[in-house]
């Protein structure tokens, strides 16, 4: 069955629009089952070396070619502090320890929730992983342009944090 929420997950009958719980939400006409959108979590890390943050040049859309920090999808199942850390290390070939939670973002209508977090390198040599054409670091007050639209308050959060 196609998962654009156009047939229900239950029966396979078509999907319909209707008011549940509050909200406009997909609901089979045949079986009354509800389709509740979740959003997905994602986490973002400013790694810093000395006075360096480490960032990706993407190589996968949406920004693709845009020098944005290390971040990706949190797997069912898996602690976000560890997705975190190895959304570093698959990006960068870089190992890091997470040094506290910077904040969460969400933006009305936005289907990712963001989880970001300031972290240290502890180790690794910076090489670009699969989803990123280079790995830079670039000093903290000297970035390239920030991609994505809770980028310039996570970096407020991480210098607020560096005091």
């Amino acid at each position: 069955m196609p998962s654009d929420n156009t047939y229900c997950h239950r029966c396979g009958g078509r999907l319909c629009r209707a008011h549940v719980a509050g909200a406009v939400r997909p609901k089979c006409g045949a079986c009354g089952a509800v389709v509740f959108l979740d959003p997905k979590l994602a986490v973002v890390v400013i790694a810093s070396l000395d006075s360096r943050i480490l960032m990706v040049k993407r190589d996968i859309e949406p920004m693709m070619g845009r020098w944005s920090f290390p971040s990706g999808y949190v797997d069912r199942g898996e602690v976000v502090e560890e997705a975190a850390a190895r959304e570093v290390s698959e990006e960068t070939n870089v190992e890091v320890e997470l040094d506290g939670l910077l904040g969460v973002y969400s933006r009305r209508g936005a289907d990712v929730i963001l989880v970001a977090y300031a972290a240290t390198v502890s180790g690794g040599c910076a090489m670009a992983g699969d989803e990123a054409q280079a790995v830079g670091y670039f000093e903290a007050d000297d970035l390239p342009p920030l991609p994505f639209p809770s980028d310039e308050r996570i970096m407020a959060d991480w210098r607020r944090l560096r005091g």
